[in-house]
Formats: C-alpha cells, sequence, structure tokens
C-alpha cells in the first residue's frame, strides 16, 4: 500500500520532511477494522508530532482524521462490517491514515454521515470528539435546552476546534456563547456558525466584554495561546468558574486561579485510545450521535480548504497553513 511518512522530525518544512512509501498490507486482528481511507483533514497536531517526533526505526506515519470503507475486520469486531463507511479520528500511538489503508480499534470509530461526502466527512471526527469531551466531559455543561441560563467563552473559536464547538453549544445547551478572533474573515464564520457575541482577542477581552453588554462567563473555553491570555481570562470568568484548555502553554500560572477559585480542566482527545479506558467505546458513541446531527440538519461540516488529493506535496502545502496560524474550518485532502 502507499503511505506518506518521514524518517527524522523536521522543525522546518523542507524536501525531507514527507515521502511517499509502500508498506504490507495491515492485518485486521481483534477490535480492528481495517480502513481504505478516502478523505483526510490535517490538524495541528500532525504539525506538532511532524516537528518534534522522529520514528524509533522506518517511517513515521501520521494522519488522525479520516474516513473510509471497511475492507476487513478482527475476530471480537461487533460494531461494523466489511463495506461499511466510516470516520475517525484514530490513535496517537498507532500508524495515522497519511496512507492508503488503516487498523483502527472500532471503538473509537462512528458510522460516517450519511448527507455528507468524504471530504465533508473527513472535516469532523477529530475536532468534534474534542469540542464533545471539552462541553460535556470535562466541563460537564449541561445537554437540557432547559438548564439555567449560562455563558461560555471560546477562545481563537474560528480554528477546527472551535468552529464545531460553537455549534454543539449553540445547538444542544442552553448556553450564551461568545467567540473571539480578530480577522474580517474569521468574524464572518463565527457569525455563520452561530456565535452570538465576538470579541476580538488581539484586544483587552474584559472591555470588550464590558462594552457588549456581558456579564463574567461561568465557562471558558482556551483554544490556543492561553498562556498570552490568561490574565484576562482570569478577569472575565466568574468566581468558582471553569477553565479548559487543549493547547500546551509555554508557561501557565496556576495560582492566578486561586483567588476565584477557577478550575482547571484539560481536554486530549487520545486518552481514551491511548490508555485504552474503560470508557473508550464513548468515543464511538458520540460519533455516532454527531452523525445523526449532521444527517438531521442539527451540525454542519466545518471543511474549510479543500487541498486536492492526498500527496506529499498537499500535505506539504496543509502544514504550512497550519503553521501559519491563518487557517478557517479544517483541511481536507481526498483521494490517492
Amino acid at each position: 500500500m502507499k503511505a506518506i511518512g518521514y524518517q527524522t522530525a523536521t522543525k522546518t518544512l523542507n524536501a525531507n520532511s514527507f515521502t511517499m512509501i509502500e508498506l504490507p498490507t495491515p492485518t485486521a486482528q481483534g477490535h480492528d477494522l481495517l480502513v481504505e481511507i478516502k478523505a483526510i483533514s490535517v490538524n495541528p497536531v500532525d504539525t506538532k508530532i511532524r516537528a518534534n517526533v522522529s520514528p524509533d526505526e522506518g517511517h513515521k506515519i501520521i494522519g488522525w482524521d479520516a474516513v473510509g470503507i471497511v475492507k476487513a475486520v478482527g475476530d471480537k469486531v461487533s460494531l461494523f462490517n466489511v463495506g461499511d463507511r466510516v470516520y475517525y479520528a484514530g490513535d496517537l500511538t498507532r500508524a495515522g491514515s497519511n496512507a492508503e489503508l488503516q487498523l483502527v480499534d472500532e471503538r473509537i470509530v462512528g458510522k460516517a454521515p450519511a448527507s455528507l461526502n468524504d471530504a465533508e466527512t473527513a472535516a469532523l471526527p477529530l475536532t468534534s470528539i474534542t469540542a464533545w469531551e471539552l462541553l460535556f466531559d470535562r466541563l460537564q455543561v449541561s445537554r437540557s435546552k432547559d438548564a439555567k441560563p449560562e455563558s461560555l467563552l471560546v477562545i481563537g473559536a474560528a480554528g477546527g476546534v472551535g468552529s464545531i464547538l460553537i455549534q454543539l453549544a449553540r445547538q444542544l445547551t442552553n448556553l450564551t456563547v461568545v467567540g473571539t478572533a480578530s480577522r474580517a474573515d474569521s468574524v464572518k464564520w463565527l457569525n455563520e456558525l452561530g456565535a452570538e457575541h465576538i470579541l476580538d482577542h488581539s484586544k483587552g477581552l474584559d472591555a470588550q466584554r464590558t462594552e457588549h453588554s456581558l456579564g463574567e462567563f461561568d465557562y471558558v473555553i482556551s483554544l490556543t495561546h492561553t498562556d498570552q491570555h490568561l490574565d484576562e481570562i482570569v478577569k472575565v470568568i466568574k468566581p468558582q468558574g471553569k477553565l479548559a484548555l487543549i493547547d500546551d502553554p509555554a508557561s501557565f500560572d496556576i495560582l492566578k486561579l486561586k483567588r476565584k477559585s477557577i478550575s482547571l480542566h484539560w481536554e486530549f482527545m487520545y486518552t481514551r485510545s491511548m490508555f485504552q479506558t474503560k470508557d473508550m467505546i464513548a468515543q464511538h458513541e458520540l460519533l455516532t450521535e454527531l452523525a445523526l446531527l449532521v444527517d438531521n440538519g442539527t451540525i454542519k461540516t466545518t471543511l474549510g480548504q479543500h487541498l486536492g488529493k492526498i500527496c506529499v506535496e498537499n500535505l506539504m502545502k496543509a502544514h504550512a497553513i497550519l503553521e501559519s496560524h491563518q487557517s478557517r474550518g479544517k483541511l481536507v485532502l481526498e483521494g490517492f
């Protein structure tokens, strides 16, 4: 099978960052599905791994978002059959989706939304799992529209995770949803997704909150540059509020949260698969529910740019766009 991999981590993209290689076809065993990849999306985690993690031997295959067709199943598989069209984000500890074929545990896979094409579907899994777990597992936000009114601020809301998070919060909760963005096209995008107010994270958030006649926030989710925004976050969050984050701050002074008794919640969507947690199947369940929400028109795909077929040149292009921090929505590649 064809795959795109690398032998050495490269901090800066160059001619050696990726190469097309031939590998043996893997065999499905246990709970594994063997999936023929139809489309993938590229995420910031891809760029971090490429920059920092070299393979122990041979080539490293990355990529953690895919839609494809089940070609074979292991002997313990009970959720899927050969021929099923599926989508998933995969497992950080295993070979990724930048390949013609991939093994993935059925417990972190869902049947793909019937109403979307492959490119539109590939945009959803990783960011949807992350957003879902942020809201409902980490922050434990109520999914009842009859719950008491509360408020959420999403910092860096126009990216991949934010684009699905805004929709889930608006459609499934009773939260007032406020996002941040600094560019005009990002502001337009957030308006289309349903953000009720939009603040500019390049300026003081607390002052803008007052200008918009907004109270302090029950929840703040920081998706990027958390260390740079921490002082403003502490100002805008309610006493006893909850802060969640997904990025990797260079520094983080947790003592700043003490005076307001702010609780801190990390989200890492690979935790369940990495540690084979007892509730690992929760990702199958949420992807299944998400597909229903997409098919009934409640949630829409967050596809931002279709960059063409899955090849070295286009994968390099996707990494360059992500490292420029100018992406809006998801970057997708389709077909070998």
